[in-house]
């Protein structure tokens, strides 16, 4: 496979291997077992452009609010945002450059703090559904809701999780500042979370506002303006499935555009879950005329040399 430039977006949640022992060390594990695919594909001579996801990140952040409101100001959710970029973001720029050191590749690795303008009327500020933070029993969940004015819902059979506005992304503020490192061959981490997300007033001027932009939307985002051949979406399963979690689950290896709407329109992928992962997929397929790949790290190298992962085409 000649050299191509890959938008690799990786799942918040794939940065936690074990819920009951969340700490610094134990998320740095996690980020260096994902680079160390990651740098497979660096070394395979691909440029790289990285995204993340950060909803169990933010809900410690909001969380370390909460307890400390009595003495600390509060920070508002974009800046929460802005904190696990730079968090995640370092986790994964040392990871990348001591993985890749191991083979002695010593190659630029940044991270970029960005900005993903929103329409301040989208709909999603009127009907929130983005998932952030840990799970809660229902139990939990509903006494959030009553006593602290919580949006909750139950996320794909695991539990419930607060949900916030999650508006569609509409460009990147630091576009060209990404391009121009992916350009000169940097390993770059760009629109963490989806990117802070920001308003442009009549003035011209932006302002953060609260919402949590979907990672694997702002990532396809990035993937058409950089004009990339590639966007991989890393999740927490080798394929998409058909019934997932049903006795006649079927694995998808390569499905195309109408196929994908027709599953869709079934109702096979779980909102908050897989379907933002599909229609992220789906768009950049159909804008750029590239191809998807959606599979979990261990298999990021593999999707693209052996068959791993399911593949969408148009």
């Amino acid at each position: 496979m000649e050299n191509k430039l890959i938008v690799i977006a990786i799942g918040g949640n794939s940065l936690i291997e074990d819920t009951k022992m969340v700490t610094v060390e134990s998320q740095y594990e996690a980020a260096r077992k994902t680079a160390s695919h990651i740098a497979r594909l660096i070394e395979a001579g691909h440029r790289v452009v990285i995204t993340h996801g950060n909803g169990p990140q933010v809900g410690f952040s909001l969380l370390r609010g909460e307890i400390s409101k009595s003495i600390l100001h509060p920070v508002p959710l974009d800046v929460c945002v802005a904190d696990t970029q730079g968090t995640i973001g370092y986790q994964l720029q040392m990871a990348l450059k001591n993985e890749l050191a191991k083979v002695g590749n010593f190659n630029a690795v940044a991270t970029v703090v960005t900005q993903v303008e929103v329409d301040p009327l989208d709909p999603s500020f009127n009907k929130p559904t983005k998932p952030i933070g840990a799970f809660m029993t229902e139990e939990e969940a509903l006494k959030r809701q009553t006593e602290e004015g919580w949006s909750v819902m139950e996320d794909a059979g695991r539990g419930y999780r607060r949900v916030v506005p999650s508006p569609k992304p509409l460009s990147i503020v630091e576009l060209e500042t990404l391009k121009i490192l992916a350009d000169s061959g940097v390993v770059v981490i760009g629109s963490g979370g989806g990117g802070i997300p920001v308003v442009k007033g009549k003035d011209g001027l932006y302002r953060g506002i609260e919402a949590v932009i979907d990672k694997d939307l702002a990532g396809a985002l990035i993937a058409k303006e950089l004009k990339a051949d590639l966007l991989v979406i890393s999740t927490a399963v080798e394929k998409v499935y058909l019934n997932w979690g049903k006795s006649d689950q079927k694995a998808l290896s390569q499905i195309t555009c109408d196929e994908c709407q027709t599953y869709i329109t079934e109702g096979h992928f779980a909102p908050g879950s897989m379907l933002p992962k599909i229609e992220a997929a789906l768009d950049f397929v159909k804008s750029s005329g590239g191809v998807a790949l959606i599979t979990n790290p261990e298999n990021l190298y593999g999707a693209l040399y052996e068959g791993k992962g399911t593949k969408i085409v148009s």
